[in-house]
């Protein structure tokens, strides 16, 4: 098996998931990704047919794509265009759009794209991002990627589809799990020494091709073409996001680069 960000063959076994510890995650010595051996089977049915209203504020996808759009207030005052690849119920977009910005989503769902038109007149792609190709006048300021890389088995062709998608100094926003945060530590350890398992689902696969860190998420920016402009990690236990932002220890990631060059 060989790391899928840097090719090297230099890997070891990370961590293991499953009630059998089937599903094995190996961590390359390289370059730091952690890369789940994709023999053992993924799910990635993570859609669904149920709509939440993204006006509806006191709904937790709301609140996270609200703290999502306060990131990009403090760092990108000035609106353009938007394009939010993943859209889901477009919570970001109607808050974007309020604040200025011009507005596209993009979603493998036609019940999401089509009730985002209905309700609310946003235009949504119907579109796998890896299989888009835009004409030369469509692009963005901003391009939004939340909680998509780690399920991508490409990510450096993920990077050059983002790429293509910007336009000459855009920006674009990353969200991922942080494999190095606390919280992840934590239950490694607990795992490793078998003071609590997990009991998985019977029918249960990863979801996750990759787990980023900063190494590895900084080489594959450097790899396709982007400068990181800003690395910081979060939680969702909120009182602590000040510690995360500077000790870089939150379980989640945001992950700010613009675009330099054409990717290589």
């Amino acid at each position: 098996m060989k790391c899928r960000l840097c090719g090297s063959e230099n890997l070891y076994l990370f961590y293991q998931q499953g009630n059998n510890n089937q599903f094995d995650f190996y961590r390359c010595r390289s370059c730091n990704l952690v890369n789940y051996d994709l023999q053992g089977g993924i799910d990635q049915k993570k859609y669904t047919d149920t709509f939440v209203d993204p006006s509806f504020h006191f709904h937790k996808q709301y609140k996270g794509q609200e703290k999502t759009f306060e990131f990009i207030s403090r760092h990108i005052p000035q609106p353009g265009g938007l394009l939010d690849i993943g859209c889901g119920n477009g919570s970001l977009l109607l808050i974007a759009r309020d604040h200025g910005w011009k507005v596209t989503g993009m979603e493998l769902s036609n019940f999401y794209a089509n009730e985002l038109g209905r309700r609310y007149g946003i235009k949504v792609i119907t579109a796998n991002f890896l299989d888009y190709f835009p004409s030369p006048e469509e692009k963005y300021d901003l391009v939004t990627l939340r909680h998509v890389l780690e399920h991508l088995p490409d990510p450096i062709s993920a990077m050059q589809r983002i790429s293509s998608l910007l336009r000459e100094g855009g920006i674009a926003l990353l969200e991922f799990p942080n494999i190095d945060g606390a919280e992840a530590r934590f239950r490694r350890f607990l795992a490793k020494t078998r003071l609590h398992r997990r009991n998985y689902k019977e029918d249960y696969f990863p979801g996750h091709c990759h787990e980023f860190s900063e190494k590895p998420f900084r080489l594959l920016c450097d790899m396709t073409g982007f400068r990181v402009i800003l690395w910081e990690t979060y939680s969702s236990k909120t009182i602590l996001n000040g510690l995360n932002r500077l000790m870089k220890t939150g379980s989640k990631a945001r992950a700010l680069i613009q675009k330099r060059s054409a990717p290589v």
